[in-house]
C-alpha cells in the first residue's frame, strides 16, 4: 500500500480537472461558429465550464475517502467515479487495468437511454468494436444495488461474460439487481458510483439518439470519452491488475 498525503492528492485532482478544462477550451476554439449568432454549442460550453468548476471545488473538499477514484473526461464534461474495491475486487481490478492501458480513451457512449442507462467502454467514435481481454466472474451478488449514479458492468446473457463495457444507471434499476436463487436474475455487478459531476451524466443521457450499424440508441453526435484517469486518494493500492462488456445492458 502506498500512502499519499491529502495535500498531494488534492493537488493531483485539481491538476486533472485543470487539464480537462483546458481540453474543453481547446475544442471550443477549433469549432467555428457563425459570428454574432448564439448557438447551443456556445451555451453548452459555458455549462461544461460551470460543471468543471463545481467538480473541482467539491472534490477538493470531499475527497477524503480511502477508496480509489477515477475521472472521466468526456466531450460533454467531466465526472468522478469512486470504486468499490472491497465489494467488487475482481471487477474493479479489471476496470482499472483497462484504465491503465488507456483502453477507454477515444471510445464513445454507444448506448444511451434517457430513462435507463448510459453505456460505453467498447466502441470507437466510428462504431468499431474494440478487442478485449478475457471475460470475468460476475460479482452481482455483492449486495450492491443498481441505483441512480452507480457504475456497473455490462454483459451478454451469459452472467459471466463481462469484459470492458460498463454502464451508469441514470435511474434506479431494480430489474438489474441480483436475485438469489433465480438463475435468470443473476444481475449486473455494481462496482462504483458517481460522486462528482452527475449533472454531466444527465447531460449525456439527454442527447439525441438514432440507429447506427443496426444498433439502437446510438447518439446522433458521438459522446466521446477523451480519457479515464486514476486519481490519487489519501490511501491507494499502487498495484492494479484486471480482466474484461453490454446491459440488458448487453453487448
Amino acid at each position: 500500500m502506498v500512502r499519499w498525503r491529502k495535500r498531494g492528492s488534492l493537488s493531483f485532482l485539481a491538476c486533472c480537472i485543470w487539464i480537462c478544462s483546458g481540453m474543453s477550451q481547446a475544442t471550443e476554439e477549433t469549432q467555428e461558429q457563425p459570428q454574432g449568432a448564439p448557438s447551443e454549442e456556445t451555451d453548452h460550453i459555458e455549462g461544461v465550464r460551470d460543471s468543471e468548476k463545481a467538480l473541482t471545488r467539491e472534490s477538493e473538499t470531499q475527497n477524503l475517502s480511502s477508496r480509489t477514484r477515477v475521472i472521466f473526461d468526456t466531450t460533454l464534461g467531466c465526472f468522478v467515479v469512486e470504486l468499490f474495491e472491497e465489494e467488487a475486487p475482481i471487477t474493479t481490478r479489471n476496470f482499472l487495468k483497462y484504465v491503465e492501458d488507456e483502453f477507454y480513451d477515444g471510445t464513445q457512449f454507444h448506448r444511451i437511454i434517457e430513462s435507463f442507462v448510459i453505456q460505453g467502454g467498447g466502441f470507437t467514435a466510428s462504431m468499431e468494436q474494440k478487442a478485449t481481454r478475457a471475460d470475468i466472474k460476475n460479482e452481482a451478488d455483492n449486495g450492491l444495488k443498481n441505483r441512480r449514479g452507480t457504475l456497473s458492468m455490462a454483459r451478454t446473457k451469459d452472467p459471466n461474460s463481462a469484459t470492458s463495457q460498463f454502464f451508469i444507471n441514470v435511474v434506479d434499476n431494480e430489474s438489474l439487481d441480483h436475485v438469489p436463487g433465480v438463475p435468470t436474475r443473476y444481475g449486473y455487478a455494481v462496482f462504483g458510483e458517481v460522486v462528482d459531476g452527475m449533472d454531466v451524466v444527465d447531460r449525456i443521457r439527454r442527447v439525441k439518439t438514432t440507429v447506427k450499424r443496426g444498433m439502437q440508441d446510438v447518439p446522433v453526435e458521438p459522446v466521446l470519452v477523451r480519457s479515464v484517469k486514476r486519481l490519487l486518494s489519501p490511501t491507494i493500492d499502487s498495484e492494479t491488475t484486471g480482466s474484461d462488456s453490454s446491459p440488458d445492458p448487453e453487448e
